[in-house]
């Protein structure tokens, strides 16, 4: 999770986004959870544009397992985060609309955020 974003570091489908600011996994259950969010506070005008994607698996042992005894299951699917990443992007809604939802939102990831307008 070193080092900043190249790939997906800046806005390309639509007017406003969620842009990351430190490094950090986030999970499938947190993007769903801000998904929702945005799309509650927009009563689903305009288009939510969903830049990251859980591609890590993550694996996680019993609590009284004992050592040993090889790699556990598979616990959850995350995404890893690199400050500069577009989490969210959003078209076809007011400025102020958009940047309420992408507030909301933020409070549902576990990285720090900034709303950021497309220049």
């Amino acid at each position: 999770m070193t080092g900043v974003a190249t790939r997906g570091s800046s806005i390309a489908f639509g007017e406003f986004g969620l842009k990351a600011m430190e490094c950090g996994w986030m999970s499938a259950a947190q993007i769903e959870s801000a998904r929702r969010t945005i799309t509650h506070h927009t009563k689903r005008l305009g288009r939510l544009y969903l830049r990251v994607f859980p591609h890590k698996p993550i694996t996680k042992k019993a609590a009284g397992a004992r050592m040993g005894s090889g790699k556990a299951d598979i616990h959850a699917y995350v995404a890893v985060i690199r400050p500069g990443t577009i989490i969210f992007e959003l078209s076809g809604v007011t400025a102020e609309m958009a940047k309420e939802a992408m507030r909301l939102a933020a409070h549902k990831i576990g990285v720090a955020t900034k709303f950021i307008v497309k220049a």
